[in-house]
């Protein structure tokens, strides 16, 4: 498979007809992560970029209406249930099969408000002036290796405004499939949350198991205005031979709200950290978060809470659970500043382990910049315990079932922070991730 070079970026954006400025930005950033080494605090990263297929487009542009959609793409999809879930619950819907957004829908009625949604291609030539404002202001190309490596080859993604004071009362959804081993997909999700306005944003993620890896580094930046509220979650069921690298930062401005939720599950590894700038008086912002490592899986997630204006507000609440040889890592950062005064960080960290040779641990920094602040943290870790086992299956429940209750316990703040539409569909996703966890 071919290098990356400047030609692929000019190939790029010579398909996608972007104007000349997104051209010199890729360029720019290309040769940002050329120079940057690669991260050496984390899991490692064995990865050749001389392997990774930089872009495979399916369609020039979205297809409008599900009849347009090709056979193939459309019985997968269908088995997922994305068609009876756009007609039950969804607003609007956005399906990326490698570098291609191949179908997109948004309800009339949020159109006719004002409402913007589109694959992020498309939100580029129709709203130029609005997309080039906001593009890369949160997560800048010099950010890390891979915001840059994203912003040089970035596709698809979802491009979402909200105009001041319209609540979307359902979700909108996206749904992201690498189709085979050695694709790399770059999505670019950007939404921009008006004062007053509230949305909620979904997104799935899977791939197929391969032999070889696949590597998944998408950007995630959202603006979150005056009185806004923005709710993100996310349930990725990656193959075992992903590396899912991501960069998600949301911008919280006065009385506004930003929720994380975010489950991660099956990749080769995670390096994942949801973070949010309270930069209003008043911001809120909350992540609940759940890691499930098996072995050969490095999950090493956790957020970044900055805040920089009086009396804003941060809730941290992750649930890891490693089992066989699974490794999980919580790793965050609070961060008060002294114009922060009188804000309140909570934060809680709690790891699960099935067996005995998995591994698990808490990475935390914390730091108060002034004296009328407060940070609260605590972390345990703990194996399952065998007497609470032997009480549910003295009453019946299988070993299966009994697992299932504990943990189900176990991410209980979780759970009540899914929405209603993953609902199914997690409780599938957690059955098939405790099949193999030893007792």
């Amino acid at each position: 498979m071919p290098a990356l070079t400047e030609k692929t970026i000019y190939k790029i954006s010579r398909f996608k007809n972007e104007p000349r400025w997104m051209l010199e930005l890729r360029l720019k950033a290309f040769e940002h992560f050329k120079k940057r080494p690669m991260p050496t605090w984390g899991p490692p990263l064995d990865i050749d970029f001389n392997e990774i297929i930089w872009f495979k487009p399916v369609t020039r542009q979205p297809l409008r209406t599900w009849d347009q959609v090709p056979k193939e793409l459309k019985e997968y999809f269908e088995k997922i249930g994305i068609p009876q879930a756009e007609r039950e619950f969804l607003a609007g819907v956005k399906l990326q099969y490698d570098s291609s957004v191949i179908y997109g829908s948004l309800k009339e009625q949020l159109e006719s408000q004002g409402v913007i949604f589109l694959d992020t291609d498309t939100g580029l030539k129709e709203h130029e002036d609005l997309f080039k404002q906001y593009f890369g202001k949160l997560v800048p190309y010099t950010d890390n290796k891979f915001a840059a490596l994203n912003t040089a080859v970035w596709s698809g993604g979802s491009f979402i405004y909200v105009p001041p004071g319209v609540k979307v009362s359902l979700p909108l959804h996206a749904f992201f499939r690498i189709s085979k081993y050695g694709t790399g997909q770059f999505e670019r999700t950007l939404i921009i949350a008006d004062e007053g306005s509230e949305v909620e944003y979904i997104e799935g993620c899977t791939a197929p198991l391969e032999k070889n890896y696949s590597l998944h580094a998408a950007v995630v930046e959202i603006f979150v205005k005056k009185g806004a509220k923005v709710k993100y979650s996310t349930l990725q069921n990656w193959s075992h031979n992903v590396y899912n690298l991501v960069t998600k930062r949301a911008q919280v401005e006065e009385n506004a709200k930003m929720i994380w939720v975010d489950v991660n599950a099956g990749s080769k590894v995670t390096m994942k950290y949801p973070s949010c700038i309270l930069k209003g008086k008043n911001a809120t912002g909350a992540i609940y978060s759940l890691a499930i490592a098996d072995t050969n899986q490095f999950q090493d997630t956790g957020t970044k809470m900055i805040h920089l204006a009086p009396k804003t507000k941060s809730i941290v609440i992750t649930k890891a659970i490693s089992k066989n040889e699974g490794i999980n890592n919580y790793r965050g950062l609070i961060h008060i500043s002294k114009d922060a005064q009188h804000s309140v960080s909570n934060v809680t960290c709690d790891a699960l382990m099935f067996g005995e040779k998995c591994k698990a641990g808490t990475i935390p920094v914390n730091r108060v910049y002034n004296t009328t602040s407060k940070i609260y943290h605590e972390a345990s870790i703990s194996k399952v315990d065998s007497k609470r086992l032997f009480f549910l299956q003295s009453r019946g429940f299988t070993p299966f079932k009994a697992k299932n209750i504990i943990v189900s316990g176990f991410i209980t703040d979780i759970i009540a922070n899914l929405p209603l539409e993953f609902a199914k569909e997690f409780n599938v996703f957690l059955e098939t991730q405790l099949k193999n966890a030893p007792d």
